[in-house]
């Protein structure tokens, strides 16, 4: 399947190391988007958008991006707090007052609260009744007293901001985001997908069982973290409409490169946060050992960050980041899940053709 879109010329070796990228996927296709000096450069896609790959991806493919979807959740409670109506140190329970455990909306942001894991297991519905997650999540001890570690809530993030955002604003954190934030910048990216969206998802492809190994081949917590509620990492489940159009805020955004970088672009050109509450959530609010995912990180509020950048990337090789070296974003959205490697070379191209050394 040929790639299309555009490149700078300057960029030629983005658009070529995409090609190749593509071409090797046997699944579903991807797209990358890069934005730089106030231009896109880069806004490229390519392959199939199903298993059986006879839909091409088209300019307005989306596909699910899993974890690169948590910035964007955290849109909500930012954009709460610059307008006044969130105190980000103030207990979660000022809100949301079920809430048993003693953290503040700010650990939440920061993946700082501990509440990774459920001791009790739960049924897949869990994922598709709003109000009994967040039932579950109020009643339930964090996994060590907040603010005293990090740990990804790898599923429950979006749920742990979003209940606030609905607390305070009245809406849902999906409706939040279309209403605030994706379409006034009009990013096709979207969290609880309608008739419309639902007819240009791509299928989610590479569930094999090197894939399955290496996405629990982590810590203990990890593992329980990922499997309860059970799902995640099934296609039946993912692929299904009924998941597609739920909110599960930390993991099921779909929308396309250019939106994923999109958000990065707003946030430089400071459209979405004030200059105060931008240097809050680009900065380290929390670090050290990630105790689900097993390594050292930072985390600001809703990003990772490090002294290139910060961002999130998603469980399967999407990606989403802002250099404050390279002063660009970066977009990669996968069809066919995966490592990392796919987005770091094509992010590694990209830094190639601006003289920047190789991501750190």
């Amino acid at each position: 399947m040929t790639v299309q879109g555009t490149a700078d010329p300057r960029f030629e070796p983005v658009a070529n190391a995409f090609a190749d990228v593509v071409a090797v996927q046997s699944g579903s296709g991807a797209s990358v988007a890069v934005w730089h000096s106030g231009a896109w450069v880069v806004d490229l896609w390519g392959g199939f958008a199903d298993a059986d790959r006879t839909r091409p991806w088209t300019a307005d493919s989306i596909a699910m991006v899993y974890s690169v979807t948590k910035p964007f959740a955290a849109m909500g409670a930012l954009l709460l707090a610059d307008r006044g109506r969130i105190d980000l140190d103030a207990p979660i329970a000022t809100y949301w007052p079920e809430m048993k455990a003693r953290t503040t909306v700010r650990q939440v942001l920061a993946h700082a609260s501990g509440h990774v894991a459920l001791d009790r297991p739960v049924g897949e519905e869990a994922f598709y009744d709003w109000d009994l997650m967040c039932r579950l999540l109020a009643e339930q001890e964090p996994s060590w007293e907040p603010g005293t570690a990090i740990g990804e809530s790898a599923l429950f993030y979006g749920h742990l901001v979003g209940e606030v955002v609905r607390r305070v604003d009245g809406r849902s954190l999906g409706r939040f985001l279309r209403d605030e934030v994706c379409g006034p910048l009009g990013l096709d990216f979207h969290v609880g997908l309608g008739d419309a969206e639902l007819a240009r998802v791509v299928e989610l492809t590479g569930f094999g069982a090197d894939f399955l190994r290496g996405a629990v081949d982590a810590t203990d917590l990890y593992r329980r973290a990922l499997a309860d509620p059970p799902g995640v990492v099934d296609p039946a489940v993912v692929n299904g409409e009924r998941w597609r159009r739920a909110e599960i805020p930390a993991v099921n955004g779909h929308g396309t490169a250019r939106s994923v970088a999109g958000l990065y672009v707003a946030l430089h050109k400071g459209l979405l946060l004030s200059e105060s509450m931008h240097a809050q959530a680009t900065a380290a609010a929390a670090s050290g050992t990630d105790l689900v995912m097993g390594d050292e990180r930072a985390w600001g509020l809703g990003f990772v960050v490090d002294p290139d950048g910060w961002g999130m990337g998603g469980l399967g090789g999407s990606l989403g980041w802002w250099s404050e070296v390279g002063q660009y974003a970066f977009g990669f959205v996968t069809g066919e899940i995966g490592d990392y490697d796919r987005g770091e070379r094509l992010e590694n191209a990209v830094r190639a053709c601006l003289g920047l050394p190789p991501i750190p």
